[in-house]
Formats: C-alpha cells, structure tokens, sequence
C-alpha cells in the first residue's frame, strides 16, 4: 500500500462511527504532505497499528503500553515507510515475538486521530492512526518488547474492563463482533 493507495482508500473510506468519519477527511489530506509518514512532522504523523485477534474472533492481543500507561493495539511510527501495512505487520511483529501474523484484508480496518501528550524533548502532537486487521495464532508464544510494561490476550467479553473507556478500542471490538468481519 502505497501514498497513492492509502489516499483512494481513504477517499472512499466510509463508517457508520461519527467520530471516525469526522476526521477521515484530515487523513487524506495528511497523504498530500511529504513529511506524513515522519515523526519530525511535528503537527502529527501518520502511524499503523494491527488489531489482532485470534482466527475464532473470541481474543485480542493488546499491550500495556509503557509510555502511555493504557492498554492499547500493537503498532508504531510509519518512520518514513509509506507502506503502512508494512508497517503494521513489523510493529506488531517487535512489539509480540509473534512470527505468523496474517493480514485479514488489505483494505483499512479502523482509523483514529488521537494527541499524544508531551513528553521530555517530544511535544504534544497527533497520530493518525491506520488500522488493519490481523490474525494470529493464540497459542504461539509471545515475547514482550520493551516498548510494553504487560501483553496478553484477552477475550473479546474481558476487553472493556481491561481497557476503561477507550472509544477506539472499543469500535474496533464492536466492528470486529459484527457478521461482515466474521469470514
């Protein structure tokens, strides 16, 4: 998936979430400016993640997130790679030992515009978020990175305890429970 791709995704991207489609038209904007994919593009950036779940839809794996102290998807900086599901897939590969990591589709799964706040020599800034929707086998071995305080799988039943109130993270359990996503 390149710039060209993402943008025609993202310009025929539809969702039935207000609060994803208020802020599509901000991503493919954010395709036109050569900095996107650089987190030197101090406005915001583009970032991927994977939602992974196990080939049942009954688990994800999530991350507690050593920075940002929450439990999050597995993902990160584009760091000049415009192919975000490149992206996505070695994100999720550092951040879980995970080595058979199954992209679903290659269309976008979920997007989330989201400030990060400031930190020591990083001001607060936005990620664009590009999400896709990856399969793993629950019973491979994980390997934690130091990215993350916790990572484990959870079932789709446990998630919203886990995570508190998280609207991203919870749209993408209720899109991922609805029968289209089921194949």
């Amino acid at each position: 998936m390149d710039r060209t791709i993402l943008k025609n995704q993202l310009e025929t991207y539809r969702t039935p979430y207000e609060e994803e489609s208020a802020f599509v038209k901000d991503f493919a904007e954010l395709t036109l400016d050569p900095l996107a994919y650089k987190r030197e593009r101090l406005a915001g950036h583009f970032t991927a993640s994977s939602w992974i779940v196990n080939k049942d839809r009954t688990h994800t794996l999530l991350t507690l997130h050593r920075k940002l102290g929450r439990w999050l998807q597995l993902g990160g900086h584009a760091d000049g790679n415009e192919n975000l599901i490149e992206v996505a897939l070695k994100e999720a590969g550092e951040e879980s030992g995970l080595k058979n990591l199954m992209l679903v589709e290659e269309r976008i799964f979920d997007l989330d515009k989201h400030i990060i706040p400031e930190r020591p020599h990083v001001s607060e800034h936005f990620h664009y978020d590009v999400r896709f929707l990856i399969e793993a086998d629950i019973d491979e071995p994980l390997q934690m990175s130091d990215e993350s305080i916790s990572l484990a799988w959870f079932s789709f039943d446990a998630v919203a305890d886990m995570i508190g109130y998280n609207p991203s993270i919870l749209r993408m359990l209720e899109k991922t429970s609805k029968s289209e996503i089921l194949l």
